[in-house]
C-alpha cells in the first residue's frame, strides 16, 4: 500500500445535510422546520430550562443549604495504603503523587486510621486523625504536620 492508495474506511465519511437547497435535495422549502412556529423562525427557539411560561423546575423545587466557596478540599488516605512504602522510608505529599497513591493533592492530605500499618514511616500531611496518629506511632514511626 502506497500513501495515495489511502483511503478512509467504508461509510466512515458522510457528507453534511444541505438544507434550504431547493426541492430536489428533499430538504428544501421549509428545510426540515416545519411549517411556521417559533421554531422554524430565524433565531428561534427558546433558552435552556424554559416550560412555556410554567414555572420552570429550577423554581419550582425548594433551596437547602449553601456552599462554602472557602472550604479547603483534602485528598483521605487510609494508613493501611501507606504499607507499599519501605522500612523507615519518608512519605510526604510528593512522594504520594509520584507513587501514584494519590491522584491529586487538592489542598492537602489527610491520613486516616482504617486499617494496620506494618512499617516505621516518617508521615508528613496536613492532618491526621487520632487513630491514625496512634497506629503510625504504634508501628515506631513519626507524624509531622505540615
Amino acid at each position: 500500500m502506497k500513501l495515495h492508495e489511502l483511503r478512509p474506511a467504508e461509510g466512515s465519511k458522510k457528507k453534511p445535510k444541505r438544507l434550504g437547497r431547493g426541492t430536489g435535495s428533499g430538504l428544501g422549502r421549509n428545510a426540515g422546520k416545519g411549517e411556521k412556529g417559533q421554531k422554524a423562525r430565524s433565531g428561534g427557539g427558546v433558552r435552556p430550562g424554559f416550560e412555556g411560561g410554567q414555572m420552570p423546575l429550577y423554581r419550582r423545587l425548594p433551596k437547602r443549604g449553601f456552599t462554602n466557596i472557602f472550604a479547603k478540599k483534602y485528598v483521605e488516605l487510609n494508613v493501611e495504603r501507606l504499607n507499599i512504602f519501605e522500612n523507615g522510608a519518608e512519605v510526604t505529599p510528593e512522594v504520594l503523587l509520584e507513587q501514584g497513591v494519590v491522584s491529586k493533592v487538592y489542598d492537602g492530605v489527610k491520613i486516616l486510621g482504617n486499617g494496620e500499618l506494618t512499617k516505621a514511616l516518617t508521615v508528613k500531611a496536613s492532618k491526621f486523625s487520632k487513630a491514625a496518629v496512634e497506629k503510625i506511632e504504634a508501628a515506631g514511626g513519626k507524624v509531622e504536620v505540615i
